[in-house]
């Protein structure tokens, strides 16, 4: 039987947290993951494949996605660990 599943699975809750993360920085800076990935060099579906938690970045996407965003990569850290110490890794509303 073929396997229906496809490569957009989220690889882990750490994914979806640092995923969200990147997304939120990105939404601060009121930036599209067109523009943030033109930025950082990635393509715009790589982008949105981060911020879904679908992507096991390297240290390299994620120093490059740092770039983009203009922020250094410690600030993605520190935001992705925060938001992993919160309930079900969700911002607070």
């Amino acid at each position: 039987m073929h396997d229906k599943r496809t490569s957009s699975a989220v690889i882990s809750s750490e994914h979806l947290v640092l995923g969200r993360a990147a997304r939120e920085l990105r939404a601060r800076r009121a930036c599209s993951q067109e523009e943030l990935g033109h930025r950082s060099g990635l393509h715009r579906n790589y982008v949105g494949a981060i911020e879904r938690g679908e992507i096991n970045a390297t240290f390299r996407t994620l120093l490059a996605l740092s770039r983009g965003l203009g922020v250094p990569l410690s600030e993605l850290v520190v935001l992705y660990e925060a938001r992993r110490a919160e309930p079900h890794g969700r911002p607070h509303r």
